[in-house]
């Protein structure tokens, strides 16, 4: 499959993918979106932009890839279902791809409960699983929901989240395996802090040839502070060894910003390792401004350059 992705090509030439996520602002201006991604596109193949992410309102993600490829990045919208039926949501995956974009990330998406419009009505009239199948059904089969023929597909890199760490911890493989075979050509997992437990999970991919069928990132989030890892470690789903939190701790705190970073570049390098683990997906939230260096020390830098070939569709 083409798509002119280039996230797609960097898989396709065997080099260990590396992107980056940009959270738009609770606002309409592009400043923020613009500086980040300038900033960014050396360091990452393609740029992450989230969908109302925790349920409060954003700057759309489809909008913000506008901006993104405006400063010389590849975007990749998030979508979820939470706020469209099947008839927004198949709309407005036409929109992004006559805008240019390329790579679709496929989320349920947080419960409106989570952000500050608890009393809003939810959609989900597909979930996640189903909209990867929509999408790949109307990019290799050129055909809607309804059924209905479309003339001109949407060639997406279509993108899956994955949690390694939720209970039943069996499940979670067998989850991944729905997306894949759904359509899913790329998977980002939730973040990574307990590398031992992803090892297993990572087994169990391999053992079902998952690793074969598809492309996963390892999600790396870096943290500021002992507070911030304790936070995560209350997230549910979230798997973060005593012994880390132990480490952060321990350091002063005007030395734990230094102390997440050096976290973060060993955690990199040690999923790397890990076969079957074909890139990382850095989300410094609210701290964009770490992703070079995290991407330098961690010996991802530079980012494969790679051209266009025959059959690739351009925006």
């Amino acid at each position: 499959m083409k798509s002119g992705s280039n996230l797609e090509r960097v898989f396709l030439s065997g080099q260990f993918a590396c992107t980056a996520e940009i959270g738009p602002p609770k606002s309409t201006s592009s400043r923020s979106i613009s500086r980040h991604a300038a900033a960014l596109k050396d360091y990452a193949d393609a740029l992450n932009l989230t969908d109302n992410q925790t349920a409060i309102v954003r700057l759309s993600s489809i909008a913000a890839s506008v901006h993104v490829m405006k400063a010389g990045a590849e975007p990749v919208i998030q979508m979820t279902c939470r706020d469209r039926n099947r008839i927004a949501l198949q709309s407005d995956l036409l929109g992004a791809y006559s805008l240019g974009v390329r790579n679709l990330l496929c989320l349920t998406g947080d419960h409106q409960s989570f952000g500050n419009h608890p009393t809003s009505k939810n959609v989900f009239d597909l979930d996640s699983v189903q909209l990867i199948r929509a999408v790949q059904q109307l990019r290799d089969g050129k055909v809607f929901v309804s059924g209905d023929k479309c003339k001109y597909e949407p060639r997406m890199f279509i993108g899956a989240a994955a949690n390694p760490f939720g209970d039943p911890f069996a499940y979670r493989v067998v989850r991944l395996a729905k997306k894949v075979a759904a359509g899913a050509d790329f998977i980002q997992t939730q973040a990574i802090f307990d590398v031992e437990r992803f090892k297993r999970y990572m087994d169990m991919v391999r053992d079902m040839g998952l690793h074969e069928k598809t492309y996963i990132m390892a999600g790396i989030v870096p943290v500021k502070s002992a507070t911030a890892l304790r936070r995560n470690a209350e997230v549910p789903g979230m798997a973060v060894p005593d012994e880390l939190v132990k480490r952060m701790a321990g350091v002063p705190k005007e030395k734990q910003k230094e102390e997440g970073v050096r976290i973060a570049v060993e955690l990199i390098q040690q999923v790397r390792e890990i076969e079957g683990v074909k890139g990382v997906h850095i989300m410094a939230i609210a701290w964009e401004d770490i992703v070079p260096e995290l991407v330098d020390r961690a010996g991802l830098f530079p980012r494969p350059q790679l051209a266009k070939e025959d059959g690739d569709t351009s925006g």
